[in-house]
């Protein structure tokens, strides 16, 4: 997995330099922003995937540049602020970052923040992708329901070949192996037969396939494993 890339906006050089270094031993990639403008011009190229930044920034301060930035994205932000008043806080979190800091911080508890920010979102992401209806030319895939519409037509599938659909469908080309499919699909048990990856699958062609001798959707990449092409 690549690195996080964290843009660091504060106007402080000495702390903008030891969050940086916090952070790099933390394993991120990190480019530090003086100003709001600057990270202006630097956001209005690439979007990062985390910000953060003070509250108090001369030329665009930080409750503008959050507003900003989340009319474009919805990058993770915490806001970094000298103010202990309530209301300041609130107001950062309502123009939508994720979390906040007060001045003096422990870096090491900002780079945890940071970490819990991600694997909230992480979490997020997983649970609304894996609750997403998947439609790929003639078949539709709805695990809410764990309905299968194939040619407008619903289809009966077993707990496991709906498991399996699911995942390959979920994984557009991605090729998995028989043991990674026994794996999430059976839980990896040892007593299952590896062979029954193979009658899931020819299974599974007959019912979503026109040709189940020649298909178009669940192929199989010989010496490795199967994939779903759309």
């Amino acid at each position: 997995m690549s690195e996080k890339r964290i843009l660091v906006v504060e106007d402080e050089p000495s702390l903008a330099e030891v969050v940086s270094l916090y952070l790099k031993r933390a394993g991120f990639q990190v480019q530090i922003a003086s100003d709001g403008k600057q990270a202006m011009n630097i956001l209005e190229k690439q979007i990062p995937d985390f910000v953060i930044l003070d509250l108090m920034l001369p030329e665009v301060d930080g409750l503008s540049l959050t507003r900003w930035l989340r009319d474009r994205s919805d990058v993770p932000i915490i806001m970094v602020t000298a103010r202990r008043e309530e209301i300041d806080r609130i107001a950062g979190l309502e123009m939508g970052a994720d979390d906040y800091v007060v001045k003096p911080f422990s870096p090491q508890e900002l780079v945890s923040r940071v970490r819990a920010v991600l694997r909230r979102i992480g979490r997020e992401q997983t649970g609304a992708e894996s609750e997403r209806v998947l439609s790929y030319d003639s078949i539709t895939v709805n695990p809410l329901t764990r309905a299968v519409m194939v040619r407008e037509s619903q289809i009966d599938l077993t707990a496991k070949e709906f498991d399996m659909l699911h995942l390959l469908a979920r994984h557009p080309k991605q090729v998995f192996t028989r043991d990674q499919l026994l794996e999430r699909v059976w839980g990896g048990a040892e007593y299952i037969d590896p062979g029954t990856v193979t009658v899931h699958v020819r299974r599974l062609r007959e019912k979503l396939e026109t040709d189940p001798s020649s298909p178009k959707h669940l192929l199989t990449v010989w010496g490795v494993g199967y994939k779903f092409e759309p």
